[in-house]
């Protein structure tokens, strides 16, 4: 729980099946937001009486229609050394055979726009018409086939001492990149702790 701000992360303990991230979208009328997704290709996964709803996109991510508002940013968490991160965005890992359709999907779903990042084109963020609480990225994988999932990334002031915390609680470190590193968590789940500035998700 942030010290302020909404609780835009939550762990939810799963019946059956591996780690996985889902997105819940908050909007004021579910039934009429699943309809719309429907229109643009998704699937209704379940309708349980409990006011929310569950989908898959176009390429297969589970996500979910709930009322509840969750869109105020929390500050930054603090730690020892001066040391600032926040877990400021969510990267969806979309195969190129689906990518151009989800891309579509995602930005008719919350009416905004995909922007590429000139310097590295397999990477798109979707710009939205308000802030949300989570940046979201489109990341076009080498993969040819499979579902889309998706992955946290985490800006930090001090990369190096964010993830040699995350090592001590038992991540696994996977990839060392130029401006960010992939980690996996104690179950196995991949996510990236990165040089971004975790108030603004903008590089230094």
């Amino acid at each position: 729980m942030p010290p302020d701000g909404d609780d835009y992360l939550r762990v939810q303990r799963r019946e059956e099946g591996g780690s996985r991230i889902h997105l819940d979208l908050h909007v004021a009328d579910v039934v009429a937001a699943a309809d719309r997704a429907t229109a643009l290709g998704a699937t209704v996964v379940a309708r349980p009486d409990l006011g929310y709803v569950v989908l898959r996109s176009p390429g297969g991510l589970v996500f979910c229609f709930v009322r509840h508002p969750a869109s105020a940013i929390p500050r930054s968490a603090a730690w020892p050394g001066i040391r600032r991160s926040r877990v400021y965005q969510v990267c969806l890992d979309v195969p190129p055979a689906s990518y151009d359709a989800e891309c579509a999907f995602w930005a008719g779903l919350v009416g905004g726009t995909v922007e590429v990042l000139p310097s590295r084109p397999e990477f798109s963020w979707l710009r939205g018409p308000r802030q949300l609480a989570l940046d979201v990225l489109l990341q076009r994988l080498d993969r040819a086939a499979g579902p889309t999932t998706a992955h946290l990334d985490l800006g930090t002031t001090d990369r190096e001492g964010e993830v040699a915390r995350h090592v001590a609680l038992g991540a696994t470190v996977r990839v060392v990149e130029d401006f960010w590193t992939v980690l996996a968590d104690p179950a196995g789940l991949p996510y990236c702790v990165t040089d971004r500035d975790p108030a603004t998700g903008r590089l230094g």
